[in-house]
């Protein structure tokens, strides 16, 4: 406890120094003319330029923003605000209350780390605190000299270039992320609306980082693989031989074992008597060698194993799973010609909700409805 009692109070003691020669910057500033404190932007940009480093600027430029901030707002920031933007300024996470100035606390890194001309993002929870606080506090980086924008969902292309090309901008996390994968999915560069990423300023940290994170972000679209191919996998599978009973394969150790005794004395092993093989155990369907034989000869396939018929294998088994393993009115029912899941553990309807990989479709052209195209992921990240 003593240890990390003591590495605390070094931090702080640090902390403190680098505050203390901000307010000491207070008169001088508070002496200058609107035009004079505006023009300490371009004084700043010119010494990061000759060699001078943001770790070096710090003290000044955060009290420039204080004395804007004053001048703008009515709303000069205090000694321990003065802390949290020097910690955020170091990467770091400062844990404030709400009602302790997050959003002026934010004003004093987003300055110094825009001087750089690269870009800052200030990342919020929703679209209004993104809105609101571009405005609010806009007002001080305008003042200063600096351009400010906030993105939202539906602007234009040409819109976001414009927002993303200012000095910072508000957005959310999700707004932030969509158009970041859109970026990927182009082909010219001149069609992405987002600079090279450099620095963000994360509002709300833990729900963004750790809570939604969970939640990927995804892109979508209809998949262009034909619908017609999961209908001809339902005349196929129809024509199958059930095996006898139907026939279910159980899998385990205990049945291995038992297998084994029986080849030790001489027992005959059961014979595969249908096209299909259930395992019950493992809620799976395949072909046996009689029905791969048959998906041959329907397909006017050599081999159905050739890796150029993946795709074909994994349409006959959702064709397969369709028709001999999911039950309607049990695992799904059929409304107004749409299929709909049913929540295996509530034996509610999942309206909106579809089965991936094929499956769904398969289901649909089994039960005779429109077959839609699959849903397609272009493009994910958390």
């Amino acid at each position: 406890m003593g240890l990390f009692a003591s590495h605390n109070d070094r931090e702080l003691k640090r902390l403190e120094k680098t505050a203390a020669k901000i307010e000491a910057l207070a008169d001088r500033y508070k002496a200058m003319s609107n035009e004079e404190l505006r023009a300490c932007t371009e004084d700043f940009r010119a010494r990061l330029a000759a060699g001078e480093t943001t770790d070096d600027l710090l003290p000044e430029a955060f009290a420039v923003v204080r004395e804007a901030a004053d001048r703008v707002l009515n709303m000069r920031h205090f000694h321990v605000q003065l802390l949290g933007g020097i910690v955020l300024y170091q990467g770091r996470i400062a844990e404030m209350c709400t009602g302790e100035g997050k959003t002026l606390v934010a004003t004093l890194p987003a300055y110094l780390m825009a001087l750089e001309g690269r870009g800052v993002h200030v990342v919020t929870v929703n679209e209004y605190l993104a809105s609101r606080d571009s405005e609010w506090m806009g007002q001080i980086y305008r003042f200063l000299g600096l351009t400010v924008g906030c993105v939202r969902s539906g602007q234009s292309k040409r819109e976001k270039q414009a927002i993303y090309a200012c000095d910072i901008t508000y957005g959310t996390n999700n707004e932030f992320g969509f158009d970041y994968l859109r970026d990927n999915m182009v082909k010219r560069k001149s069609d992405k609306v987002q600079r090279e990423l450099r620095y963000a300023l994360v509002d709300e940290v833990d729900s963004v980082l750790i809570d939604e994170a969970r939640t990927p972000l995804i892109i979508s679209g209809a998949s262009n693989e034909a619908k017609d191919v999961y209908e001809i996998a339902n005349r196929f599978v129809k024509k199958l031989q059930a095996p006898s009973g139907v026939k279910k394969k159980e899998s385990g150790a205990l049945t291995e074992k038992m297998a084994s005794i029986q080849r030790a004395l001489g027992a005959d092993e059961e014979e595969e008597d249908g096209d299909y093989e259930i395992d019950e155990k493992e809620n799976a369907i395949r072909l046996t060698d009689s029905g791969v034989a048959k998906a041959e000869a329907y397909y006017h396939l050599d081999n159905l194993s050739d890796a150029e018929n993946t795709e074909l294998q994994h349409i006959i088994t959702q064709a397969l799973t369709a028709n001999y393993l999911k039950k309607r009115d049990t695992d799904y029912v059929v409304n107004d010609g749409e299929v709909i899941i049913v929540d295996e553990f509530t034996g509610r309807l999942m309206i909106g909700r579809r089965y991936s990989d094929g499956l769904h479709q398969a289901i649909e052209a089994k039960e005779g409805v429109a077959v839609r195209n699959e849903s397609k992921t272009f493009a994910t990240i958390t």
